[in-house]
């Protein structure tokens, strides 16, 4: 056997092995065989072998159309050995002759005899250049018989004709068909009935084949005998035949072979009828046949007709030949220029196609404006002013750049618009959602990325109009100097309004393929669905950006532009800030280009270019990053050589500055922010001593600013900046390092120990002080008052800040600084106090607040989850949070102010806690804690609802502060205590230092409990015994656990603090923020809000939490103390039930059921203690009350749980295995039982879990509700009143096992039996005749009675019913006819 060839081996070692092969003489192991045909070996049985074996082309084989142009694959030409040619056959010959088809005529090529033809010497001019031709020449000379010939064709006729005059005898070239010659054109399927299809007609000669380019002497014959032959095969043919073979012959010849044809038909008619009009000779002979005419001569073309039954076009203009491309006039091109159609709208109502103007106004559908407007270029719905999107999307596409500039610009008017709620109801659906689901973002991307500046322009303008919302940054801008203004949320979409969202647009299978991988790897389009900025930074945005400010040096607005979107890009998350930052040369290129350090000066009107010019908003945009982290902050001020920047633009007045007064205004005031964020993180302090000077000489200067008039809001925002500034530099003069153990390497690289010392602001605090003094002689004017702004607000945090520091400084006498607070009560704070003006500050609360009017946090009308915005279109009224009379700003920093002073000065806390007695503030807390809807959690809402939390819990602390030193009123301490309870699960994300303060201090403090120490114990068992008629021991009643609660007071909180825990990252950045150390905030970019930080739910936190230990597989290590866990929850709980009913308001009366359900889930022995007995019986016994009991809804879905009926299932079981007869197990059983809850819930008992109907045994008379309750309305499904009868007819169901559900079934089962009602189906009435049937025949004589004697029921009876001694009559004989049918039918089973 001959070895395969190897690697290595050579082309000699082939050749030998091929020899060594062919000598052998061996079978080949491969056979070549001919591939057959693709269409199968049956597709040319029935055709007849041919003569020769070469391949023919059949005519009735070929396709109708010609193949389509496509590439095929090379292939190699290979000789056959089988068909080889004769010698004396010529191979062009035989292909010939087997080439059938009708190409094989047309392509036929004849070389041109040119052996007669003369030679023409060109015409000797004097001129050394030709004449220049001009077209105006052309136009004038031009001959009648042109038809669609170039000018340059026509110019070149004219010279052979001029130059033939001069040549001996007249001799013309024939090169050129004659002018005069007939062509004959094949005839359209639309011109045929214009043509008799009959032969009968006059053939005057050939109209195709003229014999052009054979000799002299053969052309005319050859041609004659063409025609000839046409002739005759057309008369001997039929009309269907001669309109068959026309059909045929057009599908089989190329398309631009008969345009062609068709073309040139209709020149040579035009050219002939034109010389007969001009010459006055007849076309045709009188010979009283109808004339054969061309169609084109005698109508119009049919690409040029209109459509049957329309009107004829009335053009505004007639045009003309001699026109330019208007030689031959194309009516269906020209109807743009007719009058517009008639309007529409009085004939339909239907919703017609949003269009807008060219400045993205919403057009009326009835609206007739002129056309000069430009508003009318389109082609749908013609007579209607003005452009869809649609039609903006697909201008945008357009090859003209002004086309493209426009579309964009009109719809980022339309976005415009849409944001700031113009359009309102009028649209149906969002403009936004439509724009991004159809794919705009990226639309603008691309153009983007276009060549033309003026594309580039308008693509960043429509950028800009879909992420910057209107009046976002001026609402952040302007409350920059509030109570920790600074801080904001980012402006990102929550990952579980992205889940909602696909939720019922996936399968669940789908939806978890979708979550598996990381976000990293969704493609742009992907992630742009969920997140707009994620999806825009994905497709390399940031690096383009650098380019247009880098490279193409844009105008002022387009700069502007890019630095808004920037700075939106910066405030979505620290992601997207950090990748804004490491963009290459971004940053450098906006700091070198847009805040140089020096500049040629502005003069005045508008700026030609804003590059090596300062710009306030490349100042922001530092501003807005700094503030997304302290690492970040840090990089700015090492790597760009901030701090030079800085000084550059505050050592200067505005007025100083050489640049446009408000420009020199908003870049002062931006670097004082700037300046303020990076002394948030203990950074940049050390310019305090640089600039120490022109500080100072601005604090001066502020009391002469603020008597001008009117007051300059601009020159207010400077101000409050300035003081904001002033006031991070006094914490940082206080504020200590950081641990060195700290782990946070992003803190280790970024803190550096505070340059500045308390020597160096000491001095501060006169001037502050002094400015404070003059705007609250503004108070009592309100016009004047709101135009200062936040500058008071300012003040009073300077202070609070400045006492706080003031009392760290380990090195002073305390009695300064006790003096000096004295002072300043005296002087200003008591006088404040008692102003009428600051009344109506407390009075207007409620009014402005977002918790108490929820319709003001309502999401903007063109919001959208993928592009979060604060929804502020149009700025805020006046009386809201963030309006311009808004007291809360104010309000909080006087509290703020008043708890700094109370805590370090305890002689003021009475004088200064009487704020709290106001009217207005009493209000505002009464409406606080009164049930109602939460708002929702919009963007706006949080950022409302954060500063809302401020006020509430600063006078809540300084409450808890003027507890601790005398007794409050009963009323006040309540109300207190329940605003705290509100305000518990209502704190957000980055407000975590406050809910462990609230757990601290004032929610479990017994001065906030004043029914505990003022007869409340003995009030709730006075009331017990009225409602219930209870005799038990008063020692176990409510009131002795209440009054064992409040002495347990500690310990509960203990186990609250441990259960309520949060994140110890976000808990040490939060106190590192609201306690001002500054060296451990790590940013000014608050978590995302998805939730509040703890449920509504949370006093049962501690029973959940052990359910979920004693749930998981495997469980966790056990906890501590189980029972002492359980007891602190059920006692905060029972007096939470019993004194604050309020607080549980948000928590459904099935949600807590449902949670004390939990606690018997726990193991088999925590139920059984005698506290856990106790206390779940008397919050049993409060959700039985008749005002609660009717709210008890199992149906509903509940906060925390998949499936009420799963629940109780599991109950069930656990019931079976470890109740032994528990009582109070057995009435948390029975509860979910009633007649108005899922019947899923008593199948469930009666079907699957039948056995523990023996461990029910709870008496009558210990049952928590009406026995009715279980009875009425009687049950009408009849499959569990089968399972009823089963367990009572088996002796599974007995009274003296069960005797609550033993009266229940008996009486569904007697008023089954009983029924009369006609309506019923037969199947309802054979069970239940049958039922009857059995009852009747039952053995056990005492089940027999109960079910045909039950009358009503009755809980003080031992069976809990009454019986009939004797049956009614009905019933008598209802039963008499149902045994005597019995007999008769022969029934005896049973």
């Amino acid at each position: 056997m001959l070895s395969r060839p190897k690697p290595g081996e050579s082309e000699v070692d082939l050749l030998r092995f091929q020899s060594q092969f062919l000598a052998a003489g061996a079978a080949p192991a491969v056979q070549l065989m001919k591939k057959g045909s693709r269409r199968g070996a049956s597709a040319n049985l029935d055709q007849p072998p041919l003569q020769d074996h070469r391949d023919v082309v059949m005519l009735d084989t070929l396709p109708d159309l010609p193949p389509a142009l496509v590439p095929a694959s090379p292939k190699r030409a290979k000789l056959s050995t089988g068909h080889s040619l004769a010698d004396h056959e010529d191979p062009e010959e035989r292909l010939n002759r087997h080439d059938q088809h009708i190409t094989a005529v047309l392509t036929k090529i004849i070389e041109r005899d040119t052996s007669s033809v003369a030679v023409n010497m060109p015409v000797p001019s004097g001129v050394a250049f030709p004449p220049v031709f001009h077209r105006s020449q052309g136009r004038q000379r031009k001959p009648a018989t042109s038809g669609k010939r170039s000018i340059f064709a026509q110019e070149i006729a004219a010279r052979r004709v001029s130059e033939a005059r001069f040549l001996p005898g007249g001799v013309v070239s024939t090169l050129d068909p004659p002018e005069g010659a007939v062509t004959c054109e094949s005839l359209t399927p639309g011109e045929q009935d214009h043509q008799p299809p009959r032969g009968n007609q006059n053939f005057q000669g050939p109209r195709l084949v003229t014999g052009q380019g054979l000799r002299d002497q053969e052309a005319e014959q050859e041609a004659q005998s063409i025609h000839e032959e046409n002739t005759a095969r057309l008369q001997a043919m039929t009309t269907e035949e001669i309109l068959q073979e026309q059909q045929r012959l057009l599908a089989q010849l190329d398309p631009s072979l008969v345009a062609f044809l068709k073309s040139r038909s209709h020149q040579q008619a035009e050219e002939k009828a034109t010389e007969e009009q001009r010459s006055g000779v007849p076309s045709v002979e009188d010979t009283g046949e109808e004339p054969v005419m061309p169609p084109s001569a005698s109508e119009p073309r049919q690409e040029d007709e209109l459509e049957p039954g329309a009107p004829a076009l009335a053009l505004p203009v007639t045009p003309h030949k001699e026109w330019l491309h208007m030689d031959t006039v194309e009516l269906d091109k020209l109807q743009w220029t007719q009058d517009l159609p008639p309007m529409r709208w009085h004939q339909t109502q239907e919703r017609m196609q949003a269009r807008f103007s060219l400045q993205g106004e919403l057009l009326a559908p009835n609206v007739d404006l002129p056309t000069h407007l430009g508003l009318h270029h389109h082609g749908e719905e013609a007579e209607r002013a003005g452009y869809s999107l649609q039609e903006m999307f697909h201008l945008t596409r357009s090859q003209v750049s002004q086309q493209r500039a426009l579309a964009l610009h009109v719809l980022a008017q339309v976005i415009s618009r849409a944001r700031a709620g113009e359009f309102g109801d009028q649209l149906v659906g969002s403009v936004l959602h439509l724009l991004l689901d159809a794919g705009f973002l990226f639309l603008l991307r691309f153009s983007l990325d276009d060549r033309v500046d003026g594309v580039i322009a308008a693509a960043v303008r429509a950028l800009r109009a879909l992420l910057v919302a209107p009046g976002d940054e001026e609402l952040l801008d302007s409350t920059f100097s509030w109570y920790h203004g600074a801080m904001v949320f980012p402006l990102m979409p929550s990952q579980e309004d992205k889940e909602d969202k696909d939720e019922d647009e996936e399968p669940s299978g789908e939806k978890a393929k979708r979550k598996s991988p990381e976000e990293g790897n969704w493609p742009p389009s992907e992630l742009a669905r969920h997140d707009v900025i994620k999806g825009l930074l994905a497709t390399n945005l940031l690096p383009r950006l650098r380019y247009v400010l880098e490279v193409t040096c844009p105008g002022p607005p387009v700069v502007l532009d890019i630095l808004a979107v920037l700075i939106r890009l910066a405030r979505h998350s620290l992601e997207s800030a950090t990748r804004v930052l490491e963009c290459p040369r971004l940053i450098e290129t906006i700091v070198r280009e847009f805040l140089p350090t020096s500049w040629s000066p502005i003069v005045v009107g508008p700026t030609p270019s804003l590059h090596k010019v300062p710009c306030a908003a490349a100042m922001k945009l530092l501003r807005v990053l700094a503030s997304a982290g302290r690492n970040i902050a840090a990089r700015l001020l090492r790597s760009f050589d901030l701090q030079s920047c800085l000084c550059r633009f505050i050592v200067e007045a505005p007025q100083e500055l050489a640049l446009p007064p408000e420009e020199a205004e908003m870049l002062n005031t931006e670097a004082f922010r700037l300046w303020a964020v990076a002394a948030s993180y203990g950074q940049g302090c050390d310019l305090y001593r640089e600039l120490y000077p022109a500080l100072i000489r601005a604090l001066q200067a502020m009391p002469k600013e603020l008597s001008t008039r009117p007051l300059q809001p601009l020159a207010m925002q400077r101000i409050a900046s300035l003081l904001t500034v002033l006031t991070q530099l006094t914490l940082a003069a206080s504020s200590t390092a950081p641990e060195p153990s700290s782990d946070s390497a992003e803190v280790s690289l970024s803190t550096t120990p505070s340059s500045i010392t308390w020597t160096q602001v000491s001095g501060l605090q006169f001037l502050v002080k002094q400015c404070l003094r003059q705007t609250l002689k503004l108070l009592p004017r309100p016009e004047m008052w709101n135009a200062l702004g936040p500058v008071p607000t300012a003040c009073l945090l300077f202070l609070d800040a400045y006492y706080e520091a003031w009392s760290q400084q380990p090195d002073l006498c305390p009695g300064d600084w006790l003096q000096d607070m004295d002072h300043l009560s005296e002087e200003l704070l008591l006088p404040l106090l008692s102003q009428p003006m600051l009344g109506s500050l407390w009075d207007s609360l409620g009014r402005c607040s977002s918790l108490c009017n929820p319709q003001s946090c309502a999401a903007a009308p063109e919001a959208v989850p993928s592009l979060v915005s604060l929804g502020c279109a149009g700025g805020c009224p006046p009386l809201s949070l963030a309006g311009a009379a808004s007291p809360f700003p104010i309000l909080t920093a006087l509290l703020s102010l008043f708890n700094t002073l109370s805590r370090i000065h305890k002689g003021l806390c009475g004088q200064l806690a009487a704020v709290l007695a106001a009217p207005g503030l009493q209000n505002y807390f009464l409406q606080c804690v009164a049930p109602m809807a939460a708002p929702p959690l919009t963007p706006f809402s949080v950022w409302a609802l954060r500063h809302e939390h401020h006020l509430q819990y600063l006078a809540l602390a300084l409450a808890q502060k003027a507890a601790t030193l005398q007794p409050m009123l009963a009323t006040s301490a309540a109300l207190h205590h329940s605003v705290a309870l509100a305000l518990l699960s209502r704190l957000l994300p980055g407000s975590e230092h406050l809910v462990h303060e609230l757990l601290l201090s004032c929610v479990f403090r017994l001065e906030f409990l004043p029914e505990g120490t003022s007869g409340g114990p003995e009030a709730a068992d006075f009331s017990d015994r009225l409602s219930l008629g209870s005799s038990r021991d008063p020692g176990c009643g409510r009131g002795a656990l209440l009054a064992q609660a409040c002495q347990d007071l500690p310990s509960i909180r203990s186990c609250y603090l441990t259960h309520c825990s949060l994140a110890r990252d976000r808990l040490l950045a939060s106190q590192a923020l609201y306690r001002g150390e500054l060296q451990r905030v790590p940013a000014l970019l608050l978590p995302l809000p998805k939730e509040p930080l703890l449920p509504t739910d949370w006093p049962f936190l501690p029973l959940l939490h052990l359910y979920h230990w004693a749930s998981d597989t495997p469980p966790g290590p056990p906890p501590a103390d189980t029972v002492g866990t359980a007891m602190r929850s059920l006692q905060w709980v029972l007096v939470l039930e019993s004194w604050r009913s309020q607080a549980l308001w948000a928590v459904p009366p099935a949600a807590r059921l449902a949670r004390l359900m939990c606690l018997f889930l726990v193991d088999s022995e925590l139920f059984r203690e005698t506290p856990i007995q106790r206390l779940v019986a008397a919050l049993l016994a409060r959700l039985c009350q008749p005002e609660v009991l009717p709210n008890l809804n199992l149906d509903c879905p509940l906060p925390g749980l998949t499936s009420f009926s799963d629940l109780y299932s599991n109950f069930l079981e656990h019931f079976e295995a470890v109740s032994f007869g528990d009582h109070l197990f057995g009435a948390l059983v029975l509860l979910p039982l009633q007649r108005r809850f899922s019947v899923t819930l008593r199948l469930s008992l009666f079907g699957e879990h039948v056995g523990a109907l023996r461990a029910l045994g709870l008496p009558l008379t210990q049952l928590p509700v009406s026995l009715e309750c279980f009875m009425l309305p009687p049950e009408d499904n009849l499959a569990l009143l089968q399972l009823y009868f089963r367990a009572l007819v088996t002796s599974v169901l007995r009274p003296c096992w069960c005797p609550v559900l033993y009266a229940v079934t008996v009486a569904h089962i007697n008023s089954f039996i009983f029924s009369q009602d006609p309506k019923s189906s037969d199947e309802v009435k054979a069970v239940r005749r049958s039922m009857l049937q059995k009852t009747w025949l039952l053995a056990d004589e005492g089940l027999r009675q109960h079910l045909l004697h039950y009358k009503l029921p009755n809980s003080t009876l031992p069976e809990g019913f009454e019986l009939y001694p004797q049956l009614p009559p009905l019933r008598q004989q209802y039963l008499r006819e149902l045994t005597t049918g019995m007999s008769q039918n022969g029934v005896s089973e049973t």
